[in-house]
Order: C-alpha cells, then sequence, then structure tokens
C-alpha cells in the first residue's frame, strides 16, 4: 500500500512540476512580449512591458519554492491561482472562458503538489 501511495505521489509531483513550470515559462515570455509593439517594440518596448509580465514572474518563483518545500509551494500555488480569479473578475460580464482555464491550472496543480506532499509524507 506503501509502495502504491509513494508511487502516486511521485507521479503528481513530476505532473506538477514540468507542467507548472512549463505553463509559467510560456505564459511569462507571451506576457513580456505581447504588448511590447505598443511602446516601440525591440528591447525597449519588452523593458517597459516587463510590469505585465510580473504576476507570471511571480508563478515561477513560486515554482521553484515547490521544487524545493512542496507544501509550502504548492498552498502558495493554489492561493496565487484562486487570486487571479478574483483579480480578472470571475463574476463580472468581461470574464472568459480562456480566462478561466489560465486561472485553474494553477489552483489544479497547487492541489496535486498538496496531495503528493500528503501521500508521501508517512514515508519519511
Amino acid at each position: 500500500m506503501k509502495n502504491k501511495k509513494a508511487i502516486a505521489a511521485s507521479i503528481l509531483r513530476y505532473i506538477a512540476r514540468y507542467t507548472l513550470l512549463i505553463f509559467g515559462v510560456l505564459i511569462f515570455v507571451f506576457a513580456l512580449m505581447s504588448g511590447a509593439e505598443g511602446f516601440g517594440g525591440g528591447i525597449k518596448g519588452i523593458i517597459k512591458n516587463s510590469p505585465n509580465a510580473l504576476p507570471w514572474l511571480i508563478l515561477l518563483i513560486l515554482v521553484v519554492i515547490a521544487w524545493k518545500w512542496e507544501l509550502v509551494g504548492g498552498i502558495l500555488i493554489t492561493l496565487l491561482g484562486i487570486l487571479a480569479l478574483g483579480f480578472f473578475g470571475i463574476f463580472t460580464a468581461n470574464f472568459s472562458i480562456g480566462t478561466l482555464i489560465i486561472c485553474l491550472i494553477p489552483v489544479i496543480l497547487g492541489s496535486f503538489l498538496i496531495l503528493s506532499w500528503y501521500l508521501s509524507r508517512g514515508k519519511e
């Protein structure tokens, strides 16, 4: 029984870590580049547009934290996703399904990290 829990914990951990890393990097680069042309393009435009990418930089920092401390990182990533739902106005008319999916990915994967920690805590 313990072996099955350890395998499940390991699978959840790797799915969450690598999916969050890929998701975070892709969204960060998109947020960094997407508005740069409005500021004149090039490096100057990217630098001026960099505040738009700060929330995704925070996600990447939390992924690094989750790599070291699974429970703390999982809780913080889940909270970030929930706060993003509120920030982007889940109950407003402008809220879209795409925004919902982008906000739910950290919630789900953060929950995977918490569950992975729970399943693996008995083996230590």
